[in-house]
């Protein structure tokens, strides 16, 4: 993973319109929104202090396979591909066209479109998913040794889809994948991928000569309340518009996952054995030999949800009550360190990139093939057990002389407590929270030193990826 930013790795790291088709035709339903700490003895090596970073216990192999999510050790975070590959393509009654990567969209046989049999007794679920499933869309990657399936989001009629990074270079295994779109009712468009964004596991694919795609409408992730409606569409396991719902469970959560940054050319020499397409065991025989690399890892603001997201629903849509986008479908937690989220799937702890970050990296991939990220420019730690501190947050360790720390008059010792507005109680938190804002973002934080709170006004760098 030559283009993975070089973030270390750490469990407390610094600053995923019709029925199907009968003989015999129905009149569509008229279906309506509702109105209404020091660094340990393992920690890995200093790095140099032109980027954010924490001490961290070199990262393994197995490190990988159980991601920590935030202050709970318990949990472990997997991106939400689902693999396919043979015997998983057909299991799941993917379309019989899943190879054909022809430029023109062909008519799948079997369209599975959102189903309302009684449109007397629909509920706002049911409106909400026969308005956006339209918008989102099943994402087939296929690569020389590896394949999988992801969701994404249509951001315009013009072919551009939003989805994760790890959906389109198969958890970092490709770089050149081919990619291949079926839509809500069945048509298939091949497409290709205009750039990604490893640091917030984005990425922008572009059909080619599209044809009647329904944008997805955005809502402002920053205004969310807790308790809200949540609801999920995307393709777990390749099974197309699938609807799940359920609330918005937390907000200003921050997760670190592995990195799924490309190789720099052509296929990776191996699968990568923790990918999540070893795990969902499609007729493949078990799991690849176990990988010896280090494996970077980023910070990502998410929101929870306990609506059920399962591999595959990576880069759908998660969709308040009126049917707006609140954020991309990432990441799912597995209670315990050796089960994989993926071999579990749900168990109610889901997370999203807010809809805000994602529309930004989405446009600047659009404008420039890439997107940017700030830099506070410190070395940050959570505050240890052993710390005479009275508050948690993020701890700096180091100043880099001239950065946005140094020039916003913070100082080794200093704890955050807030940045931007949101709560800040890990180095995670900062980092997530830091890299949410583009380069050059000017932002306010509090800090406590000595006891006393003050705020500092910064002018974030740039994240050099």
């Amino acid at each position: 993973m030559t283009n993975a930013p070089q973030e270390p790795n750490s469990g407390t790291a610094d600053g995923d319109t019709n029925a199907a088709s009968s003989s015999e035709s129905r009149e569509q339903p008229d279906v309506r929104l509702n109105a209404n700490s020091a660094a340990p003895q393992n920690a890995a090596p200093t790095q140099p202090l032109d980027r954010d970073y924490v001490w961290a216990p070199a990262a393994t192999a197995d490190a990988k396979r159980s991601k920590k999510v935030g202050m709970v050790a318990a949990f472990a975070v997997a991106a939400l591909v689902g693999g396919v590959s043979g015997a998983g393509v057909t299991a799941f009654a993917l379309s019989a066209n899943q190879g054909n990567n022809s430029s023109s969209a062909t008519s799948n046989s079997t369209p599975q479109n959102i189903t309302v049999n009684d449109t007397s007794s629909v509920n706002n679920v049911t409106a909400v998913a026969a308005k956006a499933a339209p918008s989102v869309v099943t994402i087939s990657v296929t690569g020389k040794s590896a394949s999988g399936t992801g969701s994404g989001v249509v951001l315009s009629t013009d072919g551009y889809v939003l989805t994760n990074t790890h959906v389109v270079t198969l958890d970092g295994e490709i770089a050149d994948p081919a990619v291949q779109v079926t839509t809500s009712d069945g048509r298939l468009f091949s497409a290709s991928v205009v750039g990604t964004d490893p640091v917030a596991d984005l990425a922008v694919i572009k059909l080619k000569d599209p044809t009647g795609l329904t944008p997805a409408e955005f809502g402002n992730s920053s205004k969310l309340n807790v308790g809200e409606t949540a609801i999920a569409i995307g393709a777990p396991l390749g099974l197309n518009n699938t609807v799940t719902n359920g609330i918005v469970s937390a907000l200003n959560r921050s997760i670190s996952i592995a990195s799924s940054a490309a190789p720099s050319t052509g296929d990776s020499s191996a699968p990568n054995s923790n990918s999540p397409f070893d795990l969902w065991q499609f007729g493949k025989g078990g799991p690849q030999g176990q990988s010896t690399t280090t494996a970077a890892t980023i910070s990502l603001p998410v929101i929870q949800t306990d609506a059920a997201i399962n591999p595959g629903n990576s880069g759908g849509a998660l969709l308040d009550s009126n049917a707006r986008v609140i954020g991309i479908n990432v990441a799912i937690a597995s209670a315990g360190q050796t089960t994989t989220a993926s071999q579990s799937g749900s168990i109610g702890v889901g997370f999203a990139i807010p809809a805000n970050l994602a529309q930004r990296v989405a446009n600047e991939i659009i404008k420039n093939g890439k997107a940017t990220h700030g830099l506070l420019g410190a070395s940050v730690q959570d505050v240890s057990s052993t710390s005479t501190s009275t508050v948690v947050g993020a701890s700096i360790k180091e100043i880099t002389s001239g950065g946005a720390a140094d020039k916003g008059g913070l100082r080794s010792g200093d704890i955050v407590t807030t940045f931007n507005g949101a709560p800040i109680t890990s180095s995670t938190d900062l980092t997530a929270q830091v890299r949410f804002l583009a380069a050059g973002s000017s932002t306010s934080l509090t800090y406590v030193r000595g006891g006393n709170a003050s705020t500092a006004n910064v002018t974030l760098g740039t994240l050099k990826q």
